[in-house]
């Protein structure tokens, strides 16, 4: 169910290839030594084909393993340097340990780069993806599930593609589908899907939240992050109507939203009256409302992503957070200094589209960090940290003490407006 030409965005599909069925190690075996094996991030980890890939690494003298956002550990990250080194857009805890062995390294890419990364004319071309694929439906097809984004692209791309073939994954429409002779060999083999751990958002997030929900109007399309402020402003928006998503992410939260009638989509520019996105992650009731879900319909990062197409998207409200915010509006949301703790994801991408369009860019974030110690918005960004979203795309953003409009104004009234949003012990320090 594509109601968009996706391939547009796509690269063409490798000639059909001869499928066979097997086990793990007959699979794995045919990864080359030195191979650059292209993993898919969060809820789509195969967690079953990684810990078969572990127990086989006598196999190899070295694998590089290419990855994003990972939820928990997987057995490879065991062993970092024998054979594994890893590389990561979207670094997370998981990948500490192996950071800390020196076998971690980060790609500076924003979510619309990514899926060029790994393709043959890309940075880092990759010599086989490991996914896994929901049970074949009624028609044949076998499912992405919960990750299209770029790994869609290297499946279509990638000289060996080995699925494992997971009746636990939830089958999901739109891009997510694929044609038994797009890969290489099915690995029949159940395990767990990851779930997003999260807790209920408290008194600190919804109070945020009510100063994101109040920018949300009738008829709005919307991006959310990860966290527990995009939580909180999904469960405040009931009593709205119409609204839409396009989003990098689904979560938990959009379950609510669309039992209270608030999505319809009636307004969205593009696929209207399903939610669009390219990455879903939640709990075990989220994976089964997902499965099969026609509400939901899964597009490429190279769509979801894409400038010209966020810049059609009417009434556009994209969420996000940070680390720091600098008085001048630059935004890090990604590392502590020189450390890097996370990745951009799609926030650069989402601030130029809503930029583009007349829509609503939003950070939203708590005053301090630290149980209180460190104040979030500071004069400059700390020494050796990332710029994640520059100051001319800055736009909104929001703490529980108020919100900042930034688009527009000089530098001088963007800080004296980030001061009033910042906690009243630090107020003085940013004069």
């Amino acid at each position: 169910m594509s109601p968009v030409d996706f391939d547009q965005y796509l690269p063409p599909r490798s000639a059909a290839r001869p499928t066979r069925d097997g086990s793990a190690e007959q699979a794995l075996r045919q990864i080359p030594d030195g191979a650059r094996v292209v993993v898919p991030p969060m809820s789509a980890t195969p967690v079953g084909l990684m810990t078969a890939l572990d127990e086989l690494r006598h196999g190899w003298a070295e694998i590089e393993i290419a990855t994003g956002n990972l939820f928990e550990h997987v057995a490879p990250l065991d062993h970092p340097h024998a054979p594994f080194r890893f590389s990561t857009y979207q670094t997370s805890g998981p990948l500490r340990d192996v950071e800390a062995a020196g076998a971690l390294e980060h790609i500076p890419a924003t979510y619309a780069q990514v899926p060029g990364l790994f393709r043959p004319d890309g940075a880092m071309p990759a010599d086989a993806v490991l996914i896994q694929v929901s049970e074949p439906g009624p028609e044949g097809m076998y499912s992405l599930g919960t990750s299209v984004g770029g790994i869609v692209d290297v499946v279509r791309t990638a000289p060996l593609v080995i699925a494992q073939v997971n009746r636990n994954l939830p089958y999901t429409f739109g891009a997510a589908e694929l044609r038994r002779e797009d890969i290489d060999w099915l690995v029949p083999l159940e395990s767990t899907v990851l779930e997003l751990r999260r807790s209920e958002p408290g008194a600190l997030e919804r109070e945020i939240a009510s100063t994101v929900a109040e920018l949300v109007t009738d008829g709005a399309t919307l991006q959310f992050g990860i966290g527990g402020v995009p939580e909180a402003i999904m469960g405040m928006l009931g009593d709205r109507r119409d609204l839409g998503i396009h989003s990098g992410l689904i979560s938990d939260g959009v379950m609510g939203m669309l039992a209270s009638g608030a999505l319809t989509g009636a307004h969205k520019t593009s696929a209207p009256e399903l939610i669009i996105t390219t990455e879903a992650a939640g709990s075990a009731e989220f994976f089964h409302w997902l499965d099969r879900n026609p509400s939901v319909c899964m597009a490429p990062a190279g769509y979801t992503h894409s400038l010209e197409v966020l810049a059609q998207q009417h009434n556009f409200v994209g969420i996000n957070s940070a680390v720091q915010v600098a008085l001048d509006g630059t935004i890090n949301a990604e590392s502590l200094g020189a450390r890097q703790i996370s990745g951009p994801g799609g926030q650069p991408d989402f601030a130029a589209g809503a930029m583009l369009n007349g829509g609503i860019s939003v950070v939203a974030m708590p005053s301090t960090a630290a149980r209180g110690k460190v104040s979030r918005i500071v004069r400059h960004l700390d020494t050796e940290a990332v710029v994640t979203t520059p100051r001319t795309l800055a736009d909104r953003i929001v703490t529980e003490f108020g919100m900042a409009e930034l688009a527009g104004r000089t530098l001088g009234d963007r800080a004296s407006a980030l001061r009033a949003i910042a906690h009243p012990d630090f107020r003085d320090g940013l004069s």
